[in-house]
C-alpha cells in the first residue's frame, strides 16, 4: 500500500481537529501530500419583512444581512478554519486546501477525487440509536460513497 495524498475533512469541532493530528500524523510517516477540505453548506436567511423581527414579530428596521453577505461570512470563516490548522499540524509538509460550498458529503467526495487521495480522513462523533438517526452521519455517508478508502477516526 502506497499512500502519496491525504484529504483530511475539517470543520470547526474538537472531532474534527483530533481526526486531522491523526490525519497529519500519518502524512508524515508516509511523506505524504495533504490536502485539506472544509465544506461549507450555505445558510440562507429568509426574507425578512421590515416591518416585523421573524422571531418575536416585533416591528423593526430592515436590517437583515443579504444571503451573499453571509455567504461571504462562511467562506472567510471556512478559510480562517483552514489556516488555523494548517499554522497548528501542517507546519513542514505541503497543504492544499479547499474550500466547497454545498453538500458535506459530496463536497469531500469530490475533492477526494480532484485531489488525488490515496486516504480520506474524517472524524466522528460516535453518535448512536436515536441521536445518530436524527443527526445522521457524514462520515458514515462518505464511506458508503467513496471510491476511495475512508479512515473514520472516532472522538473519545
Amino acid at each position: 500500500m502506497k499512500i502519496t495524498k491525504i484529504l483530511i475533512a475539517i470543520d470547526d469541532s474538537n472531532i474534527a481537529e483530533h481526526a486531522a493530528a491523526y490525519g497529519f500524523d500519518i502524512a508524515r510517516k508516509f511523506d505524504a501530500k495533504v490536502g485539506l477540505v472544509n465544506i461549507v453548506e450555505p445558510a440562507m436567511l429568509p426574507p425578512i419583512s421590515s416591518t416585523a423581527d421573524p422571531i418575536m414579530g416585533f416591528p423593526v428596521e430592515g436590517t437583515a444581512l443579504e444571503s451573499v453577505e453571509l455567504l461571504d461570512i462562511q467562506k472567510n470563516r471556512s478559510e480562517d478554519i483552514i489556516n488555523q490548522t494548517i499554522q497548528k499540524l501542517g507546519v513542514g509538509l505541503e497543504v492544499t486546501h479547499f474550500n466547497e460550498f454545498g453538500a458535506t458529503v459530496d463536497g469531500i467526495i469530490k475533492c477526494g477525487k480532484e485531489f488525488g487521495a490515496d486516504l480520506i480522513v474524517i472524524g466522528t462523533h460516535s453518535r448512536t440509536g436515536l441521536d445518530r438517526f436524527l443527526m445522521g452521519s457524514v462520515s458514515e455517508h462518505v464511506i458508503r460513497h467513496s471510491e476511495i478508502p475512508v479512515l473514520v477516526v472516532p472522538f473519545k
